[in-house]
């Protein structure tokens, strides 16, 4: 493989025209129709992104994946298009694309099946079969004919693609059943295309969680909670994956740990509401060397990037994290099981850890040191993927759990009573933080709107999610943007197109700098957790946009949100 990338990477000046030469609708005329409407695309092999840039134009976001840097850096500079999404990262591996954490409408293979390994095949396949939605399309071209250059090149059947979908569920459609002859004219190259397409997620996912949600035995809330603290982690934080295999998703325990104790805290702190059927028998991660230090803080005073300093808060924190860890592994964890059977569906490692001596940083790095938390790849998918429907019915079933226990009748708590406890965070409260930096910088200097390019005045500015508050929760650094107040009403809760995003490309990395140039740590710990293609050790503004730039196309993807142009 390294000899063929080597091969692209010093012949790309000429490959590239040679590959422009011929049109789209050319080369792929057998599938036009199975294009989507709207959607992901992965491009593995793009070259030189002739065919990226016809997807991109039809609207669909694609990710290129080209491991050649020649011929990939040549393609970016004709990729005007803000909805592509170049990666350096090859098969079968596609180490880059998983970090992602994302499914695909569509998957493309355009002359690349030939260079896989017979040996590697069955991998390549599976992983590719991996990425695709329910529904999802995998487009293989297959070249027959002999190479004539230093390439290496396998040789590949119908056959074989028809056996692998077969054995991982994927439906099989030979579009040319004659070969086709080569559109570049070289009499001993023939082509084949293969339409292979995931019916449904067939994982059995859903029937899981609904059975988990609505069937398990509960003597607490504590299945519910994991559950929803994993979707909230899946929804809002696709870089915090620290390994992925085909079996298992791997997060920090420590991660899993802080959200579960910001949906906690104002049920037990604020509103004192009953989290179990027994009233003699407390909760396991409520200690009086741990969450009882900490019981005055709110929800939204421990947050990713979060920096203590006072010994009993830093103390207290510390001990909670771990209680609630060990919690987890103990309890919901441990008798979340597979239906019929004892066979837990997560699996917890906890590390030992010392105390931290003075202060403590909310990272990924302190989050990672407490252990590990195992989520099945399907379950996490689901959670991804359809958060907008699942959060709801976890949300009623917690409320209904709730409502059945003893002392919270006796409290007469209402429905409405359970659901405002239930509600994840106050935006106001934390765009509060953000305006007292605005406030601070327009006493001394400018402040432009990060969408129209205006001057800001203390008497006329709003603070806006990037992302919609009300369809994707997060009040993180990089999400909060000062606008014009009439920008904001009507931006409302619409998702920016990827060319407004673009457009806006320099004002808002302008503000970043501007605003948290001196608040980095924060910033990037933050960024580097909720954004996908990011590294835990991040530090660069740019890399953050492409990032957020992308997440907005996986928003979009996963939620169908409305348009603002």
């Amino acid at each position: 493989m390294t000899k063929n990338i080597t091969f692209y990477s010093t012949n790309a000046s000429t490959l590239a025209k040679q590959y422009d030469s011929v049109p789209f609708e050319s080369v792929h005329k057998e599938w036009l129709q199975a294009i989507p409407k709207e959607g992901m695309v992965l491009d593995v092999g793009a070259g030189s992104g002739r065919d990226a840039r016809y997807l991109a134009a039809k609207g669909l976001s694609v990710v290129a994946v080209e491991p050649a840097a020649g011929i990939r850096e040549i393609a970016q500079e004709y990729t005007i298009s803000n909805s592509i999404h170049w990666i350096s990262d090859s098969l079968p591996e596609l180490t880059e694309v998983f970090r992602l954490q994302t499914k695909f409408d569509l998957i493309l293979l355009s002359a690349v099946w030939m260079h896989i390994a017979p040996t590697a095949r069955e991998r390549t396949f599976r992983k590719l079969s991996s990425l695709l939605k329910p529904n999802g399309k995998l487009i293989i071209s297959l070249r027959h004919g002999i190479c004539t250059d230093e390439r290496t090149m396998y040789p590949v059947s119908t056959n074989e693609l028809a056996q692998l979908a077969s054995q991982f569920g994927l439906t099989y459609q030979l579009l040319t059943p004659h070969k086709s002859q080569d559109q570049l004219g070289r009499n001993d190259v023939q082509w084949q295309t293969v339409l292979l397409t995931l019916p449904d997620n067939g994982t059995g996912a859903f029937p899981l969680i609904r059975n988990i949600v609505i069937n398990d035995s509960k003597s607490s809330t504590y299945k519910v909670a994991l559950l929803r603290t994993l979707l909230r982690i899946a929804e809002g934080h696709p870089g915090a994956v620290i390994e992925q295999t085909s079996e298992h998703v791997v997060l920090p325990i420590g991660l899993v740990a802080l959200y579960w104790l910001k949906l906690y805290k104002p049920l037990i702190d604020t509103f004192e509401m009953q989290q179990n059927s027994n009233t003699s028998k407390g909760l396991g991660f409520i200690k009086d060397d741990g969450w009882q230090l900490i019981s005055s803080y709110s929800s939204n005073d421990f947050y990713i990037g979060a920096y203590y300093s006072d010994s009993p808060t830093v103390q207290g924190l510390y001990r909670a994290l771990k209680d609630i860890a060990s919690t987890i592994k103990q309890m919901p964890a441990r008798y979340t099981t597979l239906p019929g059977t004892n066979d837990s569906v997560f699996h917890v490692e906890l590390n030992k850890t010392q105390k931290p001596k003075a202060d403590l940083l909310l990272d990924f790095d302190f989050l990672s040191s407490l252990g590990k938390f195992y989520v099945p790849v399907h379950i996490w998918d689901s959670l991804t993927q359809f958060s907008v429907w699942i959060e709801p019915a976890l949300i009623n079933e917690w409320s209904s759990l709730m409502a059945g226990y003893g002392l919270n009748r006796q409290k007469s708590f209402t429905k409405l009573d359970y659901l405002n406890a239930l509600r994840w965070e106050d935006p106001e409260r934390n765009t509060f933080r953000i305006r007292k930096r605005v406030n601070e910088l327009l006493t001394n200097e400018s402040v432009a709107c990060c969408w129209s390019g205006k001057r800001l005045r203390l008497s006329d500015y709003a603070i806006d999610h990037a992302f919609p508050f009300a369809r994707w929760p997060n009040n993180d650094l990089w999400n909060l943007l000062p606008t014009k107040a009439k920008v904001n009403a009507i931006k409302s809760d619409r998702l920016p197109t990827g060319s407004k995003l673009t457009n806006s490309r320099e004002l808002i990395v302008s503000w970043w700098k501007q605003g948290w140039q001196n608040n980095q740590t924060e910033f990037f710990s933050q960024a580097n957790l909720a954004l996908p293609n990011l590294k835990p050790n991040n530090t660069n503004f740019d890399d953050v946009f492409e990032a957020l730039a992308l997440q907005r196309d996986r928003i979009k993807a996963l939620q169908q949100l409305e348009d603002w142009r």
